[in-house]
């Protein structure tokens, strides 16, 4: 039998579901026709081309509702904080809001990504634009390390040259607000990060989660000076700092991932689950999955009956694909490939291209 689904990507639009085979009785048409409408109303879905692409525009519209809200957040607190570093002159609280204020312009790069992320593919962006969110990813990423070095760097020059801090109770309320607004942002944004799949949005909150920590360390620092240990602010500046670079891991591990195309195995083997248990399967081979932006797209080789027509191994295909959409979230498409069992004595079909591999 030939290789009917060498490369093969089934259009929804096209096929619809139904395929003309030989088969059951018209009643029994009815009855299959009648239960699948059943149970696409207990369970909506569509996998039509132009409903794929709703769901994808609404998770990136999102993201960008949640960078707008975020920007003016931190926006209004770096505000609030460079009226106080106006009045008390407190060089730990401008440091602070300098993080601030870089937290919130993370919002353009990915921003900008999310926009991209939204066109469609070309003929030479084949995938889209999706990647544009792990670049983000990475520029986010050396935020981190540059708030990391500056906090470092600033807590280093009030150790090595002390000075006091004026209006103590202005400063600890500035940082206080700091902390506030950054932990209220970090939670927003890697809330909606993880529900629509976006590791630059995940790793953008917890760059927002840095600055939080930051001004902690303004307001321990002031409460340390006003005790009238001068020490105070940049000791526990460098004990954040250290928090600081425990957060950048986590993050530069999440965007590494992505970049190298990692998935939780959990999903892989939610997929060969699945697999196994479609009808007319008889084998799962091959199987991948990878990110696009803040979507998943699968690769399956799949083992049918050598003797199947050209239709059954589609139908079979198509049934493959339906399963994995339901079953992996995310999920926008799937590559089905249709491998016919081996026979004995027979060649294996894929001689012709061994050398390639």
């Amino acid at each position: 039998m030939s290789d009917p689904h060498r490369h093969h990507r089934h259009d929804h639009h096209r096929d619809g579901h139904h395929h003309a085979h030989p088969g059951p009785s018209p009643s029994a048409a009815r009855w299959r026709r009648w239960a699948h409408r059943l149970a696409h109303r207990l369970a909506p879905h569509s996998h039509e081309s132009a409903d794929k692409l709703d769901p994808a525009l609404e998770s990136s519209a999102r993201g960008l509702r949640a960078l707008w809200v975020s920007l003016a957040v931190l926006g209004a607190t770096a505000l609030a904080q460079a009226a106080v570093v106006v009045v008390s002159g407190s060089v730990a609280l401008l440091g602070d809001t300098v993080h601030n204020t870089a937290d919130a312009l993370t919002a353009v790069p990915l921003g900008i990504a999310f926009v991209l992320g939204r066109r469609a593919a070309t003929r030479r962006f084949t995938y889209g634009y999706g990647r544009a969110e792990d670049l983000a990813g990475v520029a986010i990423v050396l935020t981190i390390t540059a708030s990391a070095v500056f906090a470092a760097w600033t807590a280093v020059d009030r150790l090595l040259d002390p000075r006091p801090v004026a209006h103590v109770p202005a400063v600890a309320v500035a940082a206080l607000v700091g902390f506030v607004g950054n932990e209220w942002v970090a939670r927003h944004r890697i809330g909606v990060g993880r529900e629509i799949g976006s590791a630059a949005l995940v790793a953008d909150g917890l760059h927002a989660r840095t600055d939080g920590y930051t001004s902690l360390a303004v307001l321990l620092g002031a409460g340390g000076a006003a005790l009238g240990w001068q020490l105070a602010d940049p000791v526990v500046g460098l004990a954040i700092t250290a928090a600081i670079v425990l957060v950048l891991r986590d993050a530069a591990r999440e965007v590494f991932r992505r970049l190298m195309d990692a998935v939780d195995p959990a999903l892989v083997d939610r997929a060969e689950r699945v697999l196994d248990g479609v009808p007319g399967v008889r084998g799962v081979g091959e199987l991948r999955l990878r990110w696009i932006g803040h979507r998943l797209r699968a690769e399956v080789a799949l083992v049918v009956d050598g003797g199947a027509t050209v239709r059954e191994a589609h139908r079979i295909a198509v049934a493959a694909e339906h399963a994995l959409l339901h079953a992996v979230p995310r999920l926008t498409a799937a590559l089905v490939h249709a491998d016919p069992a081996p026979s004995p004595g027979e060649a294996d079909p894929h001689l012709a291209i061994a050398h390639h591999a």
